[in-house]
């Protein structure tokens, strides 16, 4: 059955739009070309988006031929202005962008654990409004909050967890309160640097994938066929509460300790640092950013002093020759001269606790690529995702491909900014009367922390 006039003109609209957002400012006749639709419907759609306030005219091309000088378009990026924020157990940032995604202004502010619910979820709103302030944005349309956390899925609302302050909770509300004509959703934030890796980083060929979160905590978010799965309670990746070998106990419902939080958590890294005779350089930041930073720093300061950490032959899976247990003969050799003995002993040690968990994922769910997400992750890079890879390679018969993140602490921001794009296109692009403001219908978006979704439209 034909698509309706109507609905014919929205589907075109709709991937004009797409082609200005992935492409940039186009001509009519470039969006002739990429669309294959008709001079005549280029033109009337043209006209329509421009009336919509949606495109506008942005410059010309063609200076090098002869007659005018052909039209060129781009989405009114500052018709809608964004906010993304990274809520973390101890500071808040905070990123303000226009339609298209371009950043405007960037903030950030600690908040210690003394500071209060009140008092915090005054600091983190007043940052909001300082840095739309600062990106010259009168109002914002769309606000996307990433926060460790379960998220309830009928509500779309942080669920209270123990161990988590009060004011991440408050902080929605209060926002919502503050910018009473934005759209306030939350979602879990290893979610959002899942999405980020897929749309801008290592995962970006994969609609199949989880992401090993390594950080403060520990986390996964898992992508199957290009969709985010949640679990019936929110709970999906909750690794930190899987019971593994090597604890002294087992977790509880309230408390991850014995789980593989106690394994792979940036604690445990440190820790695991030190027992194998790697100096760590004490932090100066407030405890949890600290110590986040020091398990960072060691990761990197032995992925530098361990040579060929990451040859080719690892990356592939195979062990190079020479030595039985995998190690390259550099290495060894390096090794026994004692400059970087105890680097690689703590890297070896350290992809053997990150493949536990690496194994219980790609056991039950088959993912073929597990990306090792976080500031830990992206610290150990190639080589700690190479020494994961050869593990795992060794303990299952389902290939799978273990990668570095790309993005690393900086993903949940940039996942949270891309959910609040996508929101706020999916409300703007709509046609009038289907949903947007203008059509009477008032917005029509899905609830709060249900909206995020890894398709590929809109990159």
């Amino acid at each position: 059955m034909p698509a309706s006039p109507s609905t014919a003109r929205a589907i075109n609209d709709r991937l004009a739009l797409r082609l200005l957002q992935q492409e940039g400012p186009l001509t009519a006749g470039q969006l002739k070309q990429l669309t294959g639709l008709s001079r005549p419907t280029v033109a009337d759609l043209v006209e329509r988006l421009t009336a919509a306030g949606l495109i506008a005219v942005v410059g010309e091309a063609g200076e090098q031929r002869r007659g005018p000088n052909a039209k060129v378009y781009g989405i009114v990026a500052d018709r809608a202005h964004l906010a993304a924020l990274d809520v973390r157990t101890e500071g808040v940032a905070v990123a303000v962008a226009d339609l298209v995604g371009r950043v405007l202004a960037e903030a950030s502010v600690p908040i210690g654990g003394d500071a209060g619910t009140g008092p915090a979820v005054e600091q983190a709103v007043t940052l909001v409004e300082r840095a739309a302030k600062e990106a010259g944005a009168d109002r914002l349309h769309t606000v996307g909050i990433g926060a460790p956390g379960l998220i309830d899925p009928s509500s779309g609302e942080l669920r209270d967890s123990t161990g988590l302050p009060e004011w991440h909770r408050r902080l929605v509300a209060a926002l919502q309160e503050r910018l009473p004509e934005a759209r306030v959703s939350v979602e879990n934030e290893t979610n959002l640097a899942a999405l980020a890796e897929q749309r801008d980083g290592a995962a970006r060929d994969r609609d199949t994938f989880v992401l090993l979160w390594l950080g403060h905590g520990t986390g996964a978010a898992v992508v199957l066929d290009g969709a985010l799965r949640r679990g019936a309670s929110g709970g999906t990746g909750e690794i930190g509460f899987l019971p593994v070998p090597g604890t002294t106990a087992l977790p509880t419902s309230t408390d991850c300790e014995g789980g593989f939080h106690s394994l792979a958590a940036a604690a445990a890294v440190v820790d695991l640092a030190v027992e194998c005779g790697v100096p760590v350089a004490a932090g100066r930041e407030p405890s949890v950013v600290g110590v986040v930073r020091a398990a960072a720093a060691v990761v990197r300061e032995a992925v530098g002093r361990v040579p060929c950490a990451a040859s080719p032959d690892r990356v592939s899976g195979a062990a190079p020759p020479g030595r039985p247990d995998g190690v390259p003969e550099a290495a060894a050799g390096a090794s026994s001269a004692g400059d970087s003995g105890p680097a690689l002993r703590f890297l070896d040690a350290l992809a053997d606790r990150v493949a536990v968990g690496v194994a219980s994922v790609v056991a039950i769910l088959d993912p073929g690529c597990v990306v090792l997400g976080g500031e830990v992750g992206q610290a150990g890079g190639a080589a700690l995702a190479a020494r994961v890879q050869d593990r795992i390679a060794r303990m299952t018969p389902l290939p799978t491909e273990v990668r570095a993140t790309t993005l690393g602490g900086g993903a949940v921001l940039r996942g949270a900014l891309l959910t609040a794009r996508e929101r706020a296109q999916e409300e703007l692009f709509r046609p009038a009367g289907r949903g947007r403001p203008d059509g009477g219908q008032g917005p029509s978006s899905p609830p709060p922390g249900r909206s995020v979704g890894l398709s590929r439209p809109w990159r």
